[in-house]
C-alpha cells in the first residue's frame, strides 16, 4: 500500500496519504497535480491536503536576497515529514536548498513546465518608454537583474538614437499580487516564472478562476516576450515540482517511482550539481538549464558568482564530442569568411501582402521581413535564432520569442497564454524554400529569392573536407559546383537542414550537430 506507515485508516478499508504544501495558488495546484496522478496508479487512495504560510510568506517586506539563504518557502515543512504530519510535500524544486538533507529526501518530480522566464510589458507603457529610452522592470530576482540588462537594452524594439536604459526594481508576492503592482505602480514591466502562468491558467479546479482571470486581465493590457535560455538561463530546477518525504519511509518511496518522471529527474539533477558546485542559493546571480534533445543534451550556464567569476556557456552534449584537430584550410566557413552562395532578392508587394494580415509570423532571418511589410497589431513575431531577434528590434519590431538556433521544430509552447488550442504559424523566408522539402505541414509566404552568385564570387572548396551548413540551399549549391565534397565531413545546426542534409548524404550518414557555427568551429579546430 503507497503509505507511510503511520498513515491512518481511510474509509472503506482505504489509506490515507496526506500531501502538505504552502497556500498560495501556485503551491496548491502543483498538490493536486501530484495527487491526481498518485490516484491515478493507485485508485484506493484517499488524498488529505494540508496548506500554510511559509517564512518566505510571511515576510513580504524584504527582497528574497537578504533573507536566509535557504528554504525561505520550504524549511517550515521539515519537521511535518520527520514527525509524521504529513507523508510527503511538493515543493516549487527551484525553492529547495541544494544540500541534501539528513532526514528527508526528494523522490519524484512530474514532467516539467516551460523553464522559461517571461516579460510582461505593459502596452499602456510602451512609447513612452520608447522616447524616453527608460524601462522600468519588476523583478525579485539578482540572476534576472544581472542576465537581462543587457540583453534587453539590444532586444527591446527601440529605434534610432535613443536605446534601451534598463533598471529593475524589487516585487515580492504571489502572481495576483505582482500582476497588481505591475499594472497599478509606476513600472514599465514584470519578469516572472512563464510556468507559474501556464500551470495557473491550465489548473481544472473552480478555486482557480479568480486568479485565472486576474492573468488573463493583465495578459491583455501587456506584450509578451519569452525570454531566451541562452541568454537567461533559469533559476535550477524552475518549472519543476519536487516531492519530499521522510527518508524512513520506503513504501512511499517506491510507489512515488511510479509517478516519477526520469527525464525531468536527470535534467534538475544537473542543474542543482552546478548550481551546488558555485554555492548554491537564490542569491547567486547564477541561471542554470539542462534540455534533453533527440540530438543532444544542452546545457545553459550564465551568471556572476559570489567570487566574480563571469559565467557565459552554451554547450551541447553529444556524439560528435570527441573530435580530432583539423588544420583551418581544410574547413568551411573559416572564421571572417563569407559562406553565401547566394544574392537576397526582395520580391514584390504583391508576392507578400497578404501576410501582414496573418496574426503567427515565423521568421527565417532578418532579410525575410521585406521592407514595408506593416504586421498587425497583435502579431506574435518568432524568430529563427538571436540575430534575427536583434535585426528586428532594431526596426521597431515587437519580437516574442525566438527558437534560438534548435529548429523549427522547437516548440514555442505560447499555446495557454494565448488561449489558443493550436497555434498557425506562417513563415516568412525564400521562394526556393518548397522546393528543398520543408515539412509539407508548414506554411510558407516567399518574401525574397535567391539569386546564385557567379563561380568567381564564392569560395574554392575544392580542397575543403569540413563543413558547416546553415542551410540546404547552400550545400545543394556547393554541391552542384563542387562534387567531391559530397565524401567529406559536415554538420549543421539541429532542424530541418540537419533533416535535409541527412537525406543528401544517403547511405546511413548522418551529419554532425553543433548548435552554431562557432561552436563547431571550435570543436573541429581543437580550441577552447
Amino acid at each position: 500500500m503507497c503509505v507511510s506507515d503511520s498513515a491512518s485508516e481511510g474509509v472503506s478499508g482505504s489509506r490515507i496519504v496526506r500531501i502538505a504544501a504552502r497556500h498560495s495558488d501556485l503551491a496548491r495546484l502543483q498538490a493536486y497535480r501530484v495527487g491526481d496522478a498518485l490516484r491515478k496508479v493507485f485508485p484506493e487512495l484517499k488524498i488529505e491536503s494540508a496548506f500554510r504560510a511559509s517564512l518566505g510568506d510571511i515576510n513580504q517586506r524584504d527582497p528574497l536576497w537578504k533573507m536566509p539563504e535557504k528554504g525561505v518557502f520550504t524549511e517550515d515543512f521539515l519537521a511535518d515529514l520527520i514527525e509524521g504530519r504529513a507523508d510527503l510535500v511538493v515543493h516549487s524544486w527551484k525553492d529547495l536548498p541544494t544540500e541534501p538533507r539528513p532526514h528527508t529526501e526528494i523522490v519524484a518530480t512530474r514532467p516539467r513546465a516551460d523553464v522559461r522566464d517571461l516579460l510582461l510589458f505593459r502596452k499602456d507603457r510602451l512609447e513612452t518608454a520608447k522616447n524616453s529610452g527608460r524601462v522600468r522592470i519588476l523583478t525579485s530576482s539578482p540572476r534576472r537583474a544581472h542576465n537581462l540588462k543587457a540583453f534587453l537594452e539590444q532586444h527591446l524594439p527601440f529605434t534610432g538614437a535613443i536605446r534601451a536604459e534598463v533598471s529593475f526594481e524589487n516585487v515580492r508576492g504571489n502572481i495576483p499580487t505582482r500582476l497588481t503592482k505591475l499594472l497599478n505602480q509606476d513600472v514599465d514591466a514584470l519578469v516572472v516564472a512563464k510556468a507559474a502562468l501556464d500551470r495557473l491558467l491550465e489548473a481544472p479546479e473552480p478555486e482557480f478562476a479568480e486568479v485565472q482571470a486576474v492573468i488573463r486581465g493583465a495578459l491583455a493590457k501587456t506584450r509578451l516576450m519569452c525570454l531566451p535560455l541562452a541568454v537567461n538561463p533559469t533559476a535550477a530546477a524552475q518549472g519543476a515540482l519536487a516531492v519530499e518525504i521522510n527518508k524512513n519511509n520506503l513504501v512511499l518511496r517506491e510507489c512515488l517511482k511510479r509517478i516519477n518522471c526520469e527525464a525531468t529527474f536527470r535534467s534538475v539533477n544537473a542543474e542543482r550539481r552546478t548550481l551546488a558546485s558555485y554555492g548554491g542559493g537564490c542569491h547567486q546571480k547564477i541561471g542554470v538549464n539542462v534540455l534533453s534533445r533527440s540530438f543532444g543534451e544542452i546545457t545553459f550556464l550564465r551568471g556572476l558568482t559570489d567570487a566574480g567569476e563571469v559565467l557565459d556557456r552554451v554547450a551541447l552534449k553529444s556524439a560528435t564530442d570527441a573530435m580530432s584537430p583539423v588544420p583551418a584550410q581544410q574547413i568551411f566557413p573559416r572564421e571572417g569568411e563569407a559562406s553565401t552562395f547566394f544574392e537576397r532578392v526582395p520580391l514584390g508587394r504583391d508576392a507578400w501582402v497578404q501576410a501582414e494580415s496573418e496574426r503567427y509570423l515565423w521568421i527565417a532571418r532578418d532579410n525575410a521581413w521585406p521592407s514595408g511589410f506593416q504586421a498587425r497589431e497583435d502579431a506574435v513575431v518568432w524568430t529563427a535564432g538571436l540575430k534575427t531577434w536583434r535585426k528586428l528590434a532594431e526596426r521597431g519590431i515587437w519580437v516574442t520569442g525566438t527558437s534560438e538556433g534548435l529548429g523549427e521544430n522547437e516548440p514555442t509552447r505560447l499555446e495557454t497564454l494565448l488561449g489558443e488550442s493550436r497555434l498557425n504559424w506562417l513563415k516568412l523566408t525564400h521562394q526556393e524554400t518548397a522546393a528543398v522539402g520543408v515539412d509539407s505541414e508548414a506554411r510558407i509566404c516567399a518574401t525574397y529569392r535567391l539569386r546564385e552568385l557567379a563561380a568567381d564570387q564564392v569560395p574554392d572548396l575544392s580542397q575543403r573536407r569540413h563543413f558547416y551548413w546553415m542551410s540546404t540551399s547552400a550545400f545543394d549549391q556547393a554541391l552542384k559546383m563542387f562534387p567531391g565534397i559530397l565524401s567529406a565531413s559536415h554538420a549543421s545546426g539541429p532542424g530541418h537542414t540537419h533533416q535535409l542534409l541527412k537525406e543528401r548524404l544517403g547511405g546511413g550518414r548522418t551529419p554532425a550537430v553543433f548548435l552554431n557555427v562557432e561552436e563547431w568551429r571550435r570543436a573541429v579546430l581543437g580550441s577552447t
